[in-house]
């Protein structure tokens, strides 16, 4: 597959120079103490009075080489595991919404671990998606469990790999020990490590954040599998300009890798963004605006400069509602993204700008990755696949129908959605005129109301509420 090209060679090498002044002449403010001694001994130069890191541009040279090709996700089982780029496109849920549209009432309300353990059975059974990335928070945590009472429900309800993040490091070692007892052992982990994560850790503008930043650096330490995201606001946290913020992006970016190469070289990268322009009409976060998907684009483009797979937060929407605009906001960026190269999407169930998750729409979400998947497949070109001798059989005004060929072919060329109509409006009315949203709800209830083939056995169960006493019940599925 060819990909799309905003951007000349020419333009591309512009935005790495321009990224490579911005790091050796701005910096980057690190608040990270052990950062900054890392990046220190590695031949940045360290500002002690202000934190300022300044990287003179044979430091990013050297250390962007050995830049990661690739990056694996490893599930329960590992007929789910998955390899970027080679398995593009991978799709994910989008992550750690406080809300959710209650399946019952319609309403919005805080999430629970008992919401996280429902979307996991639901993800597992979805077949567009490879990866459950955490999709809400868990309201009902105990304080000292926060990490863990997501992370416990979503393992134990999903066999596809399961992706999220942590708020200190006593959380991310209680989800590594977590992920050691299913696994049976810390080497047995190690070998095949089943959670991956992922951190903000660059705040726009050129931020640093400390608690972030040091689980990312232990993870890469460990060789656990981890990557950053990297979120500039155009308009707020970066320039009122796409080039303007793609290059400080972009900047960003190699800050981080550059220091994950020190740190372990080859690590695996992916290059991840939410890159986004602000509606400052309100000042409003816009994730869902085509610019998204735009400078998705352009990032994949310079992730391919790089050699890393590339990715993130695409075919978000800023929807209350699972309408139309939910729709064609999600559709347009995502299939921008993909026709440009990019190997990762967290795209699947989110509404109102990554604030609230609903299970209808991660159900049509899943519809759009099908599409997306059938995109990427293309049309396949091949001598047997021009059919000319079953066009020189049928002849001139002859029918496809009764053809053996169509019948070999007709269930794998076309993709035949579950969920968008295709009725005539006869039938249609007589269904009761449902819409997408009422077929996907369906659909969702068809898949809670059936056993989970995801479950711990009862000893592993057992082990792990042993270790974590008042753990979350993590049980999923809804009411028959």
């Amino acid at each position: 597959m060819q990909f799309a090209e905003y951007l000349s060679q020419n333009e591309v090498e512009q935005i790495h120079d321009a990224s490579l002044e911005i790091l050796e002449t701005v910096g980057v403010l690190v608040n990270n103490n052990n950062a900054r001694d890392i990046y220190s001994r590695h031949g940045c130069k360290v500002d002690t009075e202000t934190a300022v890191v300044k990287f003179p541009r044979n430091v990013v040279e050297t250390y962007r080489w050995a830049f990661g090709p690739s990056f694996s996700f490893m599930g329960r089982d590992p007929q789910f595991d998955r390899t970027i780029p080679d398995d593009r496109p991978v799709i994910l849920t989008g992550s750690s919404a406080p809300n959710i549209i209650d399946p019952d009432s319609g309403e919005e309300r805080r999430a629970t671990s008992k919401d996280i353990a429902d979307i996991a059975f639901l993800i597992n059974e979805l077949t567009g998606y490879d990866i459950f990335s955490i999709s809400t928070l868990a309201d009902d945590a105990p304080a000292d469990q926060f990490s863990v009472s997501r992370f416990y429900p979503s393992l134990k309800n999903c066999l596809k790999p399961v992706r999220s993040n942590t708020v200190n490091m006593q959380d991310l070692l209680q989800v590594l020990e977590l992920g050691a007892i299913i696994a049976g052992g810390k080497e047995a982990y190690k070998e095949r490590p089943i959670i991956s994560h992922h951190y903000c850790p660059v705040v726009s503008p050129l931020t640093m954040d400390v608690k972030s930043l040091e689980a990312l650096m232990f993870l890469t330490e460990k060789g656990f599998p981890v990557y950053g995201s990297i979120v500039p606001n155009a308009g707020l946290t970066a320039p009122m300009t796409l080039t303007g913020t793609l290059a400080l992006g972009n900047a960003e970016f190699l800050a981080l890798g550059v220091l994950m190469q020190m740190i372990r070289p080859q690590t695996p990268m992916i290059y991840a963004v939410l890159s986004t322009v602000a509606d400052l009409r309100t000042g409003d976060y816009a994730p869902g605006g085509i610019e998204n998907g735009i400078l998705q684009m352009a990032h994949s483009q310079m992730a391919r400069f790089y050699d890393v797979p590339s990715g993130g937060y695409i075919g978000l929407t800023n929807a209350q509602v699972n309408d139309a605009q939910c729709g064609y906001e999600t559709g347009m960026n995502t299939t921008a993204a993909l026709l440009a190269g990019a190997d990762m999407f967290n795209m699947g169930g989110l509404l109102g700008g990554l604030m609230t998750f609903d299970f209808a729409k991660a159900v049509i979400d899943n519809e759009i990755a099908l599409m997306l998947k059938r995109i990427h497949r293309g049309v396949e070109f091949s001598k047997e696949n021009l059919a000319l001798d079953v066009i020189a059989e049928t002849g001139p005004g002859g029918n496809y129908m009764d053809k053996m060929h169509t019948f070999e072919h007709m269930r794998t060329t076309g993709f035949l959605p579950n969920i968008a109509t295709r009725d005539l409006r006869g039938p249609w009315e007589e269904q009761g005129q449902p819409d997408a949203h009422s077929r996907a709800m369906n659909e969702a209830r068809k898949i809670l109301t059936r056993d989970n083939p995801a479950v711990f056995s009862e000893a592993v169960d057992s082990k792990i509420r042993e270790r974590f006493e008042g753990l979350v019940s993590g049980n999923a599925g809804w009411e028959k």
